[in-house]
This record gives C-alpha cells, structure tokens and sequence, in this order.
C-alpha cells in the first residue's frame, strides 16, 4: 500500500477526483516530492488547483503533506501506514483545511466539508483497492 501511496503521479490512472497531477520536483533520495494537483468536485464541476509538498519518512511510516500555493487557504495533513500483521497495513489519513468562500453561508460551508471528507475517503479507498490489484 505504501508503494501504491509514493506514487502519486499514478493517482489519475485510478482517482476520478484528480484530473491531472504533475511531479515538478523530487528530492535525491525521493523523500521529498512537490507536485502540481488539478481536481475536480464532479458534482458540481469545479476545477481545484494546488501544489504540494510530500514530505515521506518511512521509518515511520508517514508523508506530511501541505499546500505551497493554490485555491485553498490552508491545506496540510499527514497519512499514516501502520502494519497490522498479516501483511495489512492500515492507513489513516488527517487533513486540515480551509476554504474560504465569501459570501456564502454555513450551509455551503458544509457541503463544501461533505464533500472534501467524500474524496479523501475516496482516496484512501482508491489506494487501498490499487494495492489489492497490484498483489
């Protein structure tokens, strides 16, 4: 499943939400990954662009992850792959975000919080079925 994660420029092969994604930079020893992000909230048709910096250590087992520049106010997080015997992983995700929209009420800024809860659990779904196939 780690593998799976690590290759983020794979992600558009099998996420519906992203559109494109587009690694700009890798560090030497490929810890270190910024790349350029365009998603989509399908349901309304709207396009999100952001870079991200993907900070992997694998002995912990974890990539911190933040916006550098983009559409969202703030946008940072970490993903945490724990094995639980078996050969399973478990992974666990933790975003923190912001999205200003002005004008717009509490009912809005709900949905927008539905619908960013309903892609990272896509997303981890994604991953979780692309290591499955990939066994």
């Amino acid at each position: 499943m780690l593998a799976v994660a690590r290759d983020n420029a794979a992600f558009p092969e099998f996420m519906a939400d992203v559109k494109s994604l587009e690694v700009t930079e890798t560090s030497p020893d490929g810890l270190r990954i910024v790349s350029d992000w365009v998603g989509v909230v399908q349901k309304f048709g709207i396009t999100v662009r952001w870079t991200e910096e993907d900070v992997w250590d694998l002995d912990a087992g974890t990539c911190t992850f933040r916006q550098t520049k983009g559409d969202y106010d703030k946008f940072d997080g970490v993903w945490t792959f724990t094995g639980t015997g078996d050969a399973e992983t478990r992974f666990d995700s933790f975003l923190d975000y912001e999205l200003e929209i002005p004008l717009v009420g509490a009912l809005v800024k709900t949905l927008v919080h539905k619908i960013v809860q309903t892609n990272l659990d896509s997303t981890l779904s994604a991953i979780k079925a692309r290591s499955e196939s990939s066994d």
